[in-house]
This record gives C-alpha cells, sequence and structure tokens, in this order.
C-alpha cells in the first residue's frame, strides 16, 4: 500500500470517528452520522489498498 494513501485511509478513520463520537455526545444525530461515513470511507479505502497490495504478489 503506498505510504500516501494509507495515511488518508488512517486520517479518514482517525478524523471520522473523533466527528462521530463528539456529535454524538452534543446529540447531533446528523452530524455523528457523516463522521461514521467518513470512518466507513476511510476503512474502505485502508481495505482496498491491502488487496491491491496482495493482488500484486
Amino acid at each position: 500500500m503506498s505510504a500516501g494513501e494509507k495515511t488518508k485511509a488512517k486520517a479518514e478513520q482517525v478524523v471520522g470517528k473523533a466527528v462521530r463520537k463528539v456529535a454524538h455526545a452534543a446529540g447531533d444525530d446528523t452530524t455523528a452520522a457523516k463522521g461514521a461515513a467518513l470512518e466507513a470511507r476511510g476503512k474502505g479505502r485502508g481495505t482496498k489498498e491491502k488487496s491491491k497490495d496482495a493482488f500484486k504478489r
């Protein structure tokens, strides 16, 4: 997995989790859902890159 893509994936996961938890604590369900979506996108990006690396070998 390229370092740039790995960093993007991890950053999206961390930011998404933080947004989700803060919004949930504040009672803002819409923003919490957006944070969860961002976190899921980061996990998907990481999974995609890992599968690309596994397929290359």
